[in-house]
């Protein structure tokens, strides 16, 4: 999958590909060190998604980059998303699950000496019965009985299928890098070592040696940890999320583009600047544009972070990746595949996702000097012993030890584990952490700086206040005095939101729900069917439909209060009250009118977090200062920064992206370290 992209004026692409074989960092190392020797070439290579993310100029071909990465020693193939990813962490539980199995017999019987008399009695039976068998066939093969315990041969057999078979995606790392050693090496020699000592020093066993020299269960519990640590890693990062694989799924694969005889289907990329495409409800825009045709609701949460929906209508701008709530719009493409917001967006993560954590560069350096110094320091220990006089076995017994102990169990395990606890914990104060930095840099914060939407507000609109004025129904006459109830007011705006699917709509009709509209308290016989007839949507100005209440079927409009002041006779105290008090706090309003007449206001928002205010006041007593960047309204952004308790000093509003970036880098220019 490849999107072209603009670096440095320099014409690229960004190309994604599926990467098979790697186990650890250092693998991460070897596929991006070969990669970023083709000239121009910038490339992340994601561990737990088995994927590299990579820019690259429109020179360099993807055939070239696969042939990059299985000259390192690995296979590529197109990316197909984070479902490769899912798929995988399937394999490595099973994996696991199946290594867990044989390892925990083998562990219980090494360590358990009770067991072995008893199980030696059922194992010898066992040759028994199949010498018994062979003895029906005349024949003189037998099978004797083994010099050493049966029941450490029984191990034997167990740790064979672990290390042998079950182990075996760690042996074929370590002989693709046998040139240049990794963490595998070790597991895979430590374990290998261990079994094939274990199993020699049964073969030449004699009764006179004492207890045996084996090892199989280090073998045996060697991979087992290590396997366990790396799907628990895997595992950790899947669930965290990439940003990246959300990027991706914000790109259209396809856009519907108007020509001469009539629309056409065709791929993305072969959209052109100034082609006009079609954008109906519910679509994602395919390209940055502007609008030559008609009026819709567009969602920009991928771009801002709020869910507030912006209207559009004829030459406003929209982007790609944003989704067209309720209307049909004509879009004149204006920027394509290189120049996209989204295209933009994507990079700066590319670029994120790039950096490596402190603790991540040291175990890189690290790596490239541990392997061969162990396997070096291990020779030398046998040197050393045996060459002073050592027996054979103890020699081989300490250099043997010197490759197990060594084995990164604790790089392997202790780090995911603690990754595991950290983001646990995190997450269940709603916190996600995507990197192993975000732990290492909350020492010494100083600033904390909030987007508004999903962390100090709920990223829901939902009503925040109605209003619903029974007095200014009084106008209306006598004959309506009997259904304008708050009761019939709310259930009529549900009548006619319900047919809308307009995001303000869809909240009202969901406050309606909750606040019983439908009366149940009312008798079914004399309750109104509130049957809506007529009903048509103006885009930038609301729907409108006729309610069948009772005896009477006015007219319902609910709009915005500048369309509704229109079709409507002068607004009541109370609603022009609530008007200005939704406009002061920054909220999207929608009036509702039966008949000409005013008699509710709808106050729609963003809610805040119960424990929003807690959390800035735990921040602020623990001395760090917290600021809110979002790209809301000034309004809102007041609002929500006063209710919180940010000092306003530190509210910026109408951010972009690339402002809240641009705020950040400030700060840590000027030396303080940023929670964000």
């Amino acid at each position: 999958m490849s999107n072209d992209l603009v670096d440095n004026k320099i014409k690229t692409r960004q190309v994604n590909l599926s990467v098979t074989g790697m186990t650890c960092s250092s693998c991460v190392g070897s596929v991006e060190k070969s990669l970023n020797k083709i000239v121009g070439v910038r490339a992340a290579v994601n561990l737990a998604m088995e994927s590299a993310h990579i820019i690259a100029p429109l020179s360099v071909s993807e055939k070239d980059l696969i042939q990059a990465i299985k000259s390192a020693g690995y296979e590529a193939s197109a990316f197909k998303g984070e479902g490769e990813s899912f798929e995988k962490s399937n394999h490595l539980g099973v994996r696991l699950l199946i290594t867990f199995i044989f390892t925990l017999p083998i562990i219980a019987i090494s360590m358990i000496h009770s067991w072995h008399k008893e199980l030696d009695k059922s194992l010898l039976s066992l040759i028994d019965y199949a010498n018994d068998f062979l003895a029906t066939f005349a024949t003189s093969v037998t099978i004797n009985y083994p010099i050493a315990s049966i029941s450490i041969w029984f191990v034997i057999f167990l740790s064979m299928r672990v290390v042998l078979v079950l182990a075996w995606p760690i042996h074929r790392a370590a002989l693709k890098n046998i040139a240049s050693p990794t963490m595998d090496t070790l597991v895979s020699l430590g374990s290998l070592i261990a079994l094939g000592w274990s199993i020699y020093s049964l073969a030449t066993y004699t009764s006179a040696d004492g207890m045996p020299n084996v090892y199989a269960e280090v073998s045996a519990a060697v991979i087992f940890f290590v396997m366990l640590g790396r799907y628990l890693e895997h595992r950790a990062k899947r669930k965290a999320g990439s940003a990246l694989a959300e990027l991706f799924k914000l790109s259209a694969g396809e856009v519907e583009v108007q020509g001469v005889n009539g629309n056409i289907v065709i791929p993305i990329d072969q959209l052109q600047v100034g082609d006009v495409f079609v954008v109906k409800p519910g679509d994602r825009i395919a390209t940055d544009g502007q609008v030559i045709s008609g009026y819709s609701t567009i969602n920009n949460a991928f771009l801002t972070g709020e869910v507030t929906p912006i209207e559009v209508g004829v030459d406003d701008l929209v982007f790609a990746g944003s989704i067209n709530n309720n209307g049909n719009i004509l879009v004149k493409a204006t920027r394509i595949g290189s120049d996209t917001e989204l295209a933009r967006i994507t990079r700066m993560v590319l670029a994120a996702q790039s950096e490596k954590a402190p603790a991540q560069q040291l175990a890189d350096r690290i790596s490239k000097v541990f392997v061969p110094s162990v396997l070096l320091l291990s020779i030398i220990t046998f040197s050393a012993w045996y060459f002073t006089g050592a027996e054979l076995v103890k020699s081989v017994t300490a250099a043997v030890a010197v490759l197990v102990i060594a084995c990164p169990c604790a790089l392997g395990l202790a780090t995911p584990i603690a990754l595991m606890v950290a983001t646990g914990k995190a997450a269940k104060s709603g916190i996600v952490l995507r990197s192993p930095r975000s732990i290492e840099k909350a020492v010494g914060i100083t600033d904390a700086v909030f987007d508004k939407t999903g962390t100090l507000t709920e990223g829901v609109m939902l009503v925040q206040d109605a209003t619903v004025s029974t007095a200014a129904g009084a106008v209306l006459g006598r004959s309506f005095s009997e259904i304008v109830t708050p009761e019939n007011i709310i259930a009529s705006s549900q009548a006619i939101e319900s047919l809308n699917n307009h995001p303000v709509a869809q909240s009202i009709t969901r406050y309606a729900l909750a606040h019983n509209a439908s009366a149940p308290s009312i008798p079914s016989s004399s309750r109104p069917t509130y049957a809506v007839s007529d009903f048509s949507v103006t885009p930038g100005s609301g729907a409108a439909g006729r309610v069948s209440i009772l005896s009477q079927s006015p007219v319902v409009l609910i709009g915005s209060p500048a369309a509704v002041a229109h079709s409507s006779t002068e607004f009541h105290s109370e609603i022009k009250a609530a008007v200005e008090r939704g406009q002061a706090a920054g909220l999207t309003l929608a009036v509702l009118a039966w008949d000409g007449v005013a008699l509710a206001v709808f106050a729609v928002g963003d809610q805040l977090k119960s424990d929003a205010a807690q959390t800035v006041s735990a921040l602020v007593d623990m001395g760090i200062t917290p600021w809110l960047v979002t790209g809301d309204s000034s309004e809102v952004a007041a609002t929500v920064a006063q209710t919180v308790g940010i000092d306003a000093a530190h509210v910026i509003s109408h951010a972009l992206p690339e402002t809240k970036l641009e705020i950040v880098e400030r700060l840590k220019s000027e030396g303080h370290t940023v929670l964000m």
